[in-house]
């Protein structure tokens, strides 16, 4: 466990990380809650079906990921809360207007893909950060489940170019 040392303003350094990590718990909920609503427009988007598919098992996975942070809230003995990811609420919003100005086909799969690997890189520093303020803090449960999370997400963005490097870029790159 972290030592407790004060600083000038009379606040422990602890305490500090604590309430920083409790924000950014907040924070990741809120993101992995709007990705439930945003995942399947991105599944009925794409035009490729095992693009298709790596989306709808990845909002399976999302939702065990909602379900897995309120089990972490619960660990450190918080009430799980939500706080607006502006950050999650752009890359969300960045992709539904890809998908809107890109026409069906390849090179839509190509920035829907693009747009949920910014999505999993911003999930996997929210979540390596995440599993380490755990165990600075101590709190080895909510970072055993967070590591479990964070393992998930990379899982995930391989998956992601995979089916850009096997198929999608390439044909896309022959798309006038």
């Amino acid at each position: 466990m972290a030592t407790k040392t004060t600083n000038q303003g009379g606040s422990s350094r602890e305490s500090g990380l604590r309430e920083l990590f409790i924000d950014e718990l907040k924070d990741i909920y809120w993101a992995e809650k709007a990705l439930v609503k945003a995942l399947p427009k991105m599944a009925n988007k794409a035009t490729n079906s095992e693009l298709a598919a790596a989306i709808e098992d990845h909002l399976a996975v999302t939702e065990t990921h909602v379900d897995r942070l309120e089990q972490v809230f619960e660990a450190i003995g918080e009430k799980a809360a939500t706080k607006k990811c502006e950050a999650m609420d752009g890359l969300i919003t960045e992709a539904e207007e890809l998908m809107k100005e890109i026409e069906d086909g390849v090179v839509r799969d190509a920035a829907i893909i693009s747009a949920a690997q910014k999505v999993e890189h911003y999930e996997i520093a929210s979540y390596g950060t995440l599993v380490s303020f755990a165990n600075t803090l101590g709190e080895s449960d909510a970072a055993e489940l967070l590591e479990e999370t964070l393992n998930e997400e990379k899982e995930a963005d391989q998956t992601l170019t995979e089916i850009a490097e096997s198929s999608i870029n390439i044909d896309a790159a022959g798309e006038e």
